[in-house]
Order: C-alpha cells, then sequence, then structure tokens
C-alpha cells in the first residue's frame, strides 16, 4: 500500500519566493475556512522579481520537456467553479506574462532559476466576495513526456480551493480623488405619520473616510424606538438570467435609542476604516459589480422597519509610504 501511495509524489519539490519577500508588506486575506492568509502585497506597474527553486527527490532524477513560469489575471464565479476567465478578450485562462525557465532536459539535484517581470500591468484589485474572486497567481508548470505535468510549490500561502499549489498576488490600485463630490439630501417619509429629510456629506468616500451627515425629524406620528445606519454590499455576478445578487450587511451603527420629537436633529458621524471595504467595482469585464449602499432603519414599538436606501461610491486614495 506504501508503494503504490508513493507512486502518486510528485518527484520534486518548487518552492517559488520573493526577492523582496521579506520586506514586502502584506495583506490579510480571508480563505474559504474563515481563516485568514498574509499574503504579499503589490500595486501596478510594479517589478515581480524572484526565484524557483526545484529539488529531485533523492535518488531520483527529474525528466522534463520544459519548466515555465506564469502570470495570470483570473475571475472564477463561483457557480461555475473551475473555470477561470482572463481579464481581455482574447479568449480563456489568459496568460498575462510568461517566461521560459528550462529547456528539454533532466535535473538530478537542487536547481534555481531567477524571474522578472517588469511593469505588470494589473487592471483591477483582487476580490474575494461571496460568489466571485478576482485573483492573480504567479504557477510555475514542468511539463513531462507521458506523465502528467508538475504544477505545485511548498507551502507558501495555501488555498484550500484546490491542489494546486501557487501564490497569489493580493494588488491594490489607486484612485485619485474625485473633482465633484456632490452631498446627498433627500426627505422620506410616510404621508401623515412620519416626514424625515437625510443628508450626508458626500456621495463618494474613500476606504478610511468618515461619513458625516444628520437626520432631521419633520413630522412624528410613529412611535418610534430606535434608529440605526448599515453599509450594505451588494455583489451583482452573472448576466441576464444567470444573474446572481447577494447583498451583505458589513456594519451596523447606532444613531438613535428613544422616541424622537418633531424638529429633532441627529448627527452621524460614522468611520469607515474599521470595516473590510473594497472600492466600489462597475461591471469588472462584464463578469461581476460590487456596489455600496447606506441603508437608513428606523424601527417603531411594534417591531415595524422602515428604510431608505442610498448607494455610494467607495473608491482607494493613495496612501503616503
Amino acid at each position: 500500500m506504501n508503494y503504490i501511495i508513493g507512486a502518486f509524489k510528485p518527484p520534486c519539490h518548487i518552492t517559488i519566493s520573493f526577492i523582496d519577500g521579506k520586506t514586502r508588506k502584506k495583506a490579510s486575506v480571508k480563505k474559504e475556512n474563515g481563516q485568514t492568509a498574509m499574503v504579499p502585497l503589490f500595486q501596478s506597474l510594479e517589478n515581480i522579481v524572484g526565484e524557483v527553486s526545484i529539488d529531485p527527490l533523492q535518488g531520483k532524477k527529474l525528466e522534463h520537456t520544459g519548466v515555465k513560469i506564469e502570470l495570470l489575471g483570473q475571475i472564477e464565479l463561483y457557480f461555475d467553479r473551475g473555470n477561470f476567465y482572463d481579464f481581455t478578450s482574447l479568449g480563456f485562462k489568459e496568460i498575462l506574462l510568461m517566461r521560459e525557465l528550462d529547456v528539454p532536459g533532466e535535473i538530478y539535484e537542487k536547481k534555481t532559476f531567477p524571474f522578472e517581470f517588469s511593469s505588470v500591468e494589473m487592471p483591477y484589485e483582487s476580490y474575494n466576495g461571496i460568489n466571485v474572486r478576482l485573483r492573480y497567481v504567479l504557477k510555475v508548470t514542468i511539463s513531462r513526456h507521458y506523465v502528467s505535468n508538475i504544477v505545485e510549490h511548498q507551502d507558501f500561502w495555501v488555498k484550500a480551493f484546490d491542489h494546486n499549489f501557487s501564490i497569489w498576488l493580493f494588488v491594490r490600485n489607486y484612485t485619485p480623488a474625485p473633482t465633484i463630490n456632490n452631498s446627498i439630501k433627500m426627505e422620506v417619509g410616510i404621508e401623515d405619520c412620519l416626514h424625515i429629510e437625510f443628508e450626508y456629506n458626500k456621495s463618494k468616500y474613500h476606504l478610511k473616510d468618515v461619513i458625516v451627515g444628520k437626520i432631521y425629524f419633520l413630522l412624528v406620528r410613529i412611535k418610534l424606538k430606535n434608529m440605526e445606519l448599515e453599509i450594505r454590499r451588494r455583489e451583482s455576478t452573472g448576466s441576464g438570467p444567470n444573474t446572481y445578487v447577494e447583498t451583505e450587511t458589513l456594519a451596523k451603527f447606532e444613531l438613535m435609542d428613544g422616541a424622537p420629537v418633531r424638529g429633532e436633529s441627529i448627527p452621524i458621524r460614522l468611520f469607515l476604516s474599521p470595516y473590510e471595504l473594497t472600492p466600489t467595482y462597475r461591471n469588472i469585464n462584464n463578469k461581476f459589480s460590487v456596489k455600496y449602499f447606506l441603508n437608513l432603519v428606523l424601527v417603531d414599538e411594534e417591531d415595524r422597519r422602515y428604510f431608505k436606501q442610498q448607494e455610494i461610491t467607495i473608491y482607494r486614495l493613495q496612501e503616503t509610504p
């Protein structure tokens, strides 16, 4: 039995490392099992430099028809697991960049291959959502005759999705502050029962911004007991009849506890930095969108809920080093 199990073990170990792996910043990314992993943090147009080490098992030689490393940008929809869509219209599983590391031959002992991808353009942020994820991945493939190729590496960061061990690059791109950022003012209510006016200082916020606003009670004939402000994220994947929409509440902030009176004003001051937000994504490669909403919720003494939802734009502001 041990002999049979050993027959399926790969004949070598592959290690992928970055030249600045010890000093580069890391990002905390939630895995499918709920745990988090620290992965290297890159920006678009950075140089990605490192080395690949291939170490045959003791006493074995590795025959191959070539070794290559690829940098892939992929989108995976969870209702279509196993299929990855590239960022362009050139076809399935588009290779953004590739380097040939070794010509066909044999490897008898540990061998190291340097690699470099210069000024890599990575147009979108990495994203792990409810029904979709967008990723950039470095992958080493050892091609072989008559037997399956070897695609793996030792534990650098393990993703439980499949059995191909890969290094993922969590990519952050930055957006300049908008030149026009209008405030949001709206009046809502129930005829002859409730009339409120709410105001937010702007409609576009960066990830570490503060939402500032006010709620004005112009008419109150309903016995309200509390009011809260929610941040909701709406994720849309697919298209047409195959569109999947998931909404999750990321934050709840209590604005009022008790019954308001006519003429009362409730201030709003909500800091965004404690929450796991991403920028707003609009129709990324015709595969998915991510939008954010401020949802104002009022609850009366009979636990009936009244709410008003307003879309806002979230962007990532350039951070100082």
